[in-house]
């Protein structure tokens, strides 16, 4: 399921923004390209890809199952974006988050953003993840030699997101 929309940046553009939340795996290649508005105007990308990975002492990890709301999902990660956007000019932004079961190794997230500076690509994207991961409405349950158990929030992406609090030129 894919939402796109518009919005205006820290300067009063319009960014370009969309998020899919998708079984199917992607293609980082693709999603970079979609970055590029056309305008010259980007100076700097940064992305962010997260994968599934087997925690230390997990040994019996098999694989994990991923959950969501359609719709409420797609809405809530773009506001996410909107906040970003209204923090720092950026130009275009992409979130790509798989749902459905997804082994070690499988790409689950992708986030993206363009902007003239670096900088602001990298804060903005890093503001997504961090509120993508404490706040996106997303259920995760984990499979395992022993059976499968719901995986709780973990109070450190809760910490990462806080720390953006305040000021809007972090």
């Amino acid at each position: 399921m894919t939402s796109s929309n518009a919005t205006h940046s820290a300067s009063g553009e319009v960014v370009r923004c969309q998020v899919d939340i998708q079984e199917s795996d992607f293609d980082i290649a693709s999603l970079q390209a979609w970055l590029l508005s056309g305008s010259a105007g980007e100076g700097a990308i940064a992305t962010f890809t997260g994968y599934v990975r087997v925690d230390k002492g997990s040994a019996n990890f098999q694989c994990m199952e991923l959950e969501h709301y359609p719709g409420m999902t797609q809405d809530s990660i773009g506001a996410i974006v909107n906040k970003a956007a209204e923090r720092w000019p950026i130009i275009t932004a992409r979130v790509v988050h798989r749902v459905g079961r997804l082994y070690p190794g499988d790409q689950i997230v992708w986030v993206g953003v363009s902007s003239a500076h670096r900088g602001a690509a990298f804060s903005a994207c890093e503001y997504i993840m961090d509120y993508l991961k404490a706040e996106a409405p997303l259920w995760k349950k984990e499979y395992s030699a022993e059976g499968e158990c719901w995986v709780d929030a973990k109070e450190s992406d809760s910490k990462r997101a806080d720390r953006w609090a305040g000021d809007s030129t972090d």
